[in-house]
Order: C-alpha cells, then sequence, then structure tokens
C-alpha cells in the first residue's frame, strides 16, 4: 500500500496516521495522571518511538520519553505498548494492525514521569547477585605472566544466549513475582547469575548458589514464563532459573532440605510376617 506524503522536517509525513495515546503523570504526585492522545503520520517502516519523537517534536514537547540508540541494543525506551512491555525502537505500527496505540510506563517499575521508570532497585538487584566472572586465577601480581582460559564451542553455548541480555527490564516489568515481593531479584538479575554460574571460566559456583537460595530467591519464581516471552534479544530467562534450580535442588541450605530417612530395624519392627 502506498501513501502522499509531504516532507516535515526530519519526518515524512504520511497520508495514514494513527492514534498515540499516551499515559501522562508526574511521579508520586496524585491526581496528576491521564491520557493525552496524538495523530502521528506513519509509513510501513515507522516505529512507535518514531511516532513519539514526531509527538514530541511537533505536537508537545513536554512528553517525556526515554531513548538512545534506536536499534534494540540499549534498552532504553522499554515501555507498555497495548499491554505488553515492547521497546518502542522495535515494534512497528505495522506489527501492531490498530489504528489506536497505547503507551504506557513500564509495571513493576515506580515512575518518574510519563513513560520515564526509575531503574534503581532494578540494577540494585542486579548488581547484588555480582554479574562477574570471578576467578582468583586470574589475578595476576605479575603484569609479565600470561593468563588465559580456554573454552570449547561446548562451553560457551552453556551460557551464550544469556549473555545478550541488554537490560531493558521488559522481564522485570511483565514477572508476577516481581509484582508481589519487592525482595525477589527478577527474572533479569537471576538469569545473569546463571551466565555467570554455567561460564567455565568462573570458580564461585558455591557462592552464587548461596546468593539465590534464600526465601526471597530462585524459589520465589512461579514459572509463569512471560519474562522470557517478552524479551527482544531471544534470551530465555525462565530457562535459566530453571536450570540454576536443578543445581541447587542436590544441595540446598534453606527451603529444599533432604528429609532424613529413619529406617525400622528388624528388631523393632512388631508386625507379623508373612
Amino acid at each position: 500500500m502506498s501513501f502522499g506524503t509531504s516532507v516535515r522536517g526530519d519526518f515524512v509525513m504520511a497520508a495514514k496516521t494513527v492514534t498515540l495515546r499516551i499515559y501522562r503523570t508526574i511521579g508520586k504526585m496524585k491526581g496528576t495522571s491521564n491520557y493525552d492522545e496524538f495523530e502521528v503520520p506513519i509509513q510501513r517502516w515507522t516505529t512507535v518511538l518514531d511516532g513519539l519523537l514526531y509527538a514530541k517534536s511537533y505536537l508537545d514537547s513536554s512528553i517525556g520519553i526515554r531513548y538512545s540508540c534506536r536499534m534494540a541494543s540499549c534498552g532504553s525506551c522499554g515501555m507498555k505498548i497495548n499491554g505488553t512491555p515492547r521497546l518502542a525502537c522495535y515494534t512497528k505500527f505495522s506489527e501492531l494492525n490498530t489504528s489506536l496505540i497505547i503507551c504506557e510506563p513500564l509495571g513493576n517499575f515506580p515512575i518518574i514521569r510519563d513513560l520515564v521508570t526509575d531503574f534503581s532497585q532494578f540494577f540494585k538487584h542486579h548488581k547484588n547477585l555480582e554479574p562477574y566472572i570471578q576467578n582468583k586465577s586470574a589475578d595476576i601480581d605479575n603484569k609479565k605472566d600470561l593468563s588465559w582460559f580456554r573454552q570449547t564451542p561446548e562451553d560457551v553455548d552453556k551460557y551464550l544466549q544469556f549473555s545478550y541480555c541488554i537490560k531493558c527490564g521488559l522481564c522485570y516489568s511483565a514477572c508476577p513475582s516481581v509484582a508481589t515481593d519487592s525482595k525477589f531479584p527478577g527474572p533479569q538479575a537471576l538469569a545473569q547469575e546463571y551466565r555467570y554460574f554455567s561460564d567455565s571460566r568462573d570458580d564461585a559456583s558455591k557462592k552464587r548458589l548461596n546468593l539465590v537460595d534464600t526465601n526471597h530467591g530462585i524459589w520465589r519464581c512461579h514459572f509463569a514464563g512471560s519474562c522470557s516471552k517478552v524479551c527482544p534479544k531471544g534470551v530465555d530467562p525462565a530457562l535459566g532459573i530453571q536450570l540454576m534450580r536443578g543445581h541447587l535442588m542436590k544441595f540446598s541450605k534453606s527451603s529444599m532440605k533432604k528429609a532424613k530417612l529413619e529406617f525400622i530395624h528388624s528388631d523393632d519392627y512388631s508386625g507379623t510376617d508373612g
């Protein structure tokens, strides 16, 4: 389908338009939230971020939005689009197949303004699980010495998909366990913990298991799977969580303790044979 077009600034004006309904609010101020609607022109390739930037540039400069790379690498433009956590720069209007697009801030995050949310707690959870390779052999006192760690393709495959995480927060927003427990690290942090746990260069396996083996840790995951469904980079956080649970089932220090079996000795048995 083709559209008649005209040029306005950096935007191509198309004959076809859609309605952007944007959630507006100012942080914690009560009674300030509402929805504003804007008519924006689109082409087949126009993304939701393009539409939002058009509205901000030409219709209302006060719209609050966070963005950076525009190529689904930084994760800054995460928001709920028609109720589903998505990256605005990675979502085309043509994919949504509707003339009304509702843009709202990500759930499970405190709102700063409009579509901008506070990631402080999210990054705190991520940092608390120590997402970096820990290996005592890698600390070299003499810079003339060489240190290397060989990995086979099979070694890399164990953690490769989890290394694609861009920390966009979409999985955190979609997680029902995060919504009910603020101390729960969330699927992003737990999946990254497994990423380093499964890395053959890391030697802090026991420490990593202890970090997540708590009442508010990995056992709080109800395996809804919504985290994996919304990931824009193909990461499967639910899989990482389940794989780490498998290791914890073998030796857990808290809720998964093995039951002690009491054996009945033949001398104490009072039943009748036969």
